[in-house]
């Protein structure tokens, strides 16, 4: 459609988040935006969807657009600058699953965003953490046993600051300097984690004054912090500290599950990943022996600590950890989201307005709504069977322009 010119489309069936339905309505687009939706519009052009159904532009909440294998040795034999043109073909993968926001949870950089902007670059619009801060031995800290630090995911570079703080002050610069290079989001490691070579996802890492001063100095800028947290402990120093969002939570015990509903801290499960790592290992990647008995480990805890919080009422938003899973498969977490005890609407929710709120878009995006951004995805077939739903996306409006797919006709 004509980004510009009132466009309707029109016959679908609309996905309404709040009432975790669908109606039949037409939607009514101009200069990117939704300006209606009902029944009977007019509008200079229309765009015949009936048959199909109307969702809002999806969001994956945690993804890494910057790299593109979890393959120890093709990271270390891939050239620098190699990663950046990947990152086009990433996101271009992402946008094809009807993706249309994401939040990189470290790797890419302001550059990265600002090329997808200006256009540059087809992807889904973003936040970027930058990195990943890490204590000394913690998830982020690349330090093989061998002596060596290899910078398998993270090189340090203009724009991209060291990963490892350790202590209040070098946290509050590294926040200040994350902030001046452009991170929309802060991202931090309470826990251990799989890939990472020397530590446990049980242990909580960086201590409570750490944490605080972390989030105290993101809120100065208008920033919110996410935190890769897995074990319980980890989880609670993080919920305690006022950080917003839980990624993962694989080790949730009743204490953290009441303390995120407390506070109302956000999961991100990323239910998709451990799996993600030992189809890698299948494929033959270089994955450390100590990572993969890891990943065998979280898997049931991980499912368990899903099902709890959500039946809790712990407020859940889609996130895939791509590219620990590669990148394009991202619909996979819905599925396994249902399977998890979410009803089908539920997921759709979450990985919608729910997400929008997360990431503080929800006056923008999140809704087939009078008002917001025309992100819309136009589906064939039944919108809630996800295992087959990326293979039904017929077309992907973002900001009322078609960035995926064809207009559709009749059906």
């Amino acid at each position: 459609m004509d980004a510009a010119a009132r466009t309707v489309l029109r016959g679908g069936s609309v996905f309404d988040v709040r009432a975790k339905g669908f109606v039949r309505a037409d939607v009514a687009v101009e200069d990117g935006r939704i300006v209606a939706v009902g029944p009977g519009l007019s509008g200079e052009a229309e765009v015949d969807v009936s048959g199909r159904s109307l969702l809002p532009g999806l969001f994956d909440c945690h993804v890494h657009v910057l790299y593109s294998t979890i393959d120890t040795l093709r990271m270390l034999e891939t050239p620098f600058s190699y990663r950046f043109f990947q990152a086009a073909e990433n996101l271009r993968k992402t946008l094809e699953c009807g993706i249309t926001t994401v939040r990189d949870a470290g790797g890419a950089d302001l550059g990265v965003k600002r090329a997808v902007e200006d256009g540059l670059v087809l992807g889904p619009r973003m936040q970027v953490s930058l990195v990943m801060l890490s204590q000394t031995g913690g998830h982020g800290d690349q330090w093989m046993p061998c002596g060596a630090v290899v910078p398998s995911f993270h090189v340090p570079y203009p724009g991209v600051p060291d990963a490892i703080v350790d202590g209040p002050e070098e946290v509050r610069k590294r926040v200040r300097e994350l902030v001046r290079n452009g991170a929309d989001v802060i991202k931090v490691a309470t826990s251990g984690g799989v890939l990472s070579p020397r530590d446990d996802p049980h242990h909580a890492h960086f201590r409570e004054d750490e944490l605080r001063v972390m989030v105290s100095e993101a809120a100065a800028a208008g920033r919110w912090v996410m935190a890769h947290a897995q074990g319980a402990e980890g989880v609670k120093a993080a919920v305690r500290a006022g950080i917003r969002s839980i990624e993962h939570g694989i080790y949730l015990d009743d204490e953290a599950i009441e303390l995120m509903l407390e506070h109302d801290t956000y999961l991100v499960p990323t239910l998709v990943a451990p799996a993600g790592v030992l189809e890698a290992a299948e494929r033959e990647a270089a994955i450390p022996e100590a990572s993969l008995r890891k990943a065998r480990g979280v898997m049931e805890a991980h499912r368990d600590s899903f099902r709890r919080a959500a039946e809790a009422g712990v407020r859940i938003a889609m996130g895939t950890d791509s590219a620990v899973t590669p990148h394009g498969e991202n619909l996979r977490e819905l599925e396994l989201m249902a399977e998890g005890g979410m009803k089908p609407e539920e997921v759709l929710a979450a990985a919608t307005l729910t997400a929008a709120e997360l990431m503080g878009l929800e006056r923008e995006l999140g809704a087939i709504e009078p008002g917001r951004r025309a992100d819309l995805v136009v589906v064939e077939g039944d919108p809630l069977d996800f295992k087959t739903l990326k293979g039904r996306i017929e077309a992907v409006y973002k900001d009322g322009a078609l960035v995926v797919g064809s207009p559709p006709g009749p059906s």
